[in-house]
């Protein structure tokens, strides 16, 4: 059982600005490619920071507006340069936050949500640009299909990895909530169980009902 990597998910063909690049360019470039970041690099592909809509933004929202009522905020020092920045290097957020292809799903969404950032440039062994990662495209994992999330469970958690039998746990997926049922002979291996299906990419929670017949109870249903 592996969780899907970076590289599975990442898109290839990333749209990037240079630390020249102009406010106007960069604003064009979103809107022409429909999307809400660039990557800034220097001339070796290495990634220096990242432009989004909200440091763009930034230029108008420090602007007065007489007509408001809504009082312009004080903005700190490095606020106030960003707003006035008029190229990449001076509006982007350094340093560039990367992640490396091998990256797993749960590496990549620990960063993001660390610190506190919506995608991650992904580099090579070199520090080039080779791809960039959306909060978004972690979220595809749960677009897998409910026959792949089962058959993942059932391969590589039951048989692979605890060496059940088919006949020993039961398995449904409907819209990525997983139902297991059967039973197994101790009571320990129950929640060994739903940990690790737990962990499988596209699972949304776990109900368990699996017995153990090394007693005479039933395990109570739980749910995760």
């Amino acid at each position: 059982m592996q969780h899907r990597t970076v590289a599975d998910l990442m898109t290839h063909d990333v749209v990037r600005a240079r630390r020249d690049t102009p406010f106007k360019e960069i604003a064009e470039l979103l809107a022409d490619h429909g999307i809400t970041a660039v990557p800034v690099v220097d001339e070796l592909d290495h990634p220096l920071g990242v432009v989004s809509e909200a440091d763009l933004l930034r230029k108008c929202s420090a602007r007065s507006d007489p007509a408001s009522a809504t009082p312009v905020p004080r903005l700190e020092a490095w606020e106030r340069a960003k707003a006035e920045g008029t190229r990449a290097e001076e509006l982007m957020s350094a340093p560039a936050v990367c992640a490396r292809p091998e990256w797993t799903v749960v590496e990549a969404a620990r960063v993001m949500a660390l610190r506190n950032i919506k995608r991650l440039p992904v580099v090579d062994e070199a520090d080039r640009l080779r791809g960039i990662v959306s909060r978004g495209d972690l979220l595809r994992i749960f677009l897998r299909r409910d026959d792949a999330v089962r058959d993942e469970i059932v391969r590589d958690v039951l048989q692979r990895t605890l060496h059940l039998a088919p006949s020993d746990v039961t398995v449904e997926v409907r819209e990525g909530q997983v139902t297991l049922g059967g039973s197994v002979h101790v009571s320990s291996l129950v929640p060994i169980i739903i940990r690790l299906c737990r962990n499988v990419d596209g699972v949304v929670s776990i109900t368990g009902h699996i017995g153990y017949r090394a007693d005479a109870s039933r395990t109570p249903a739980t749910r995760a």
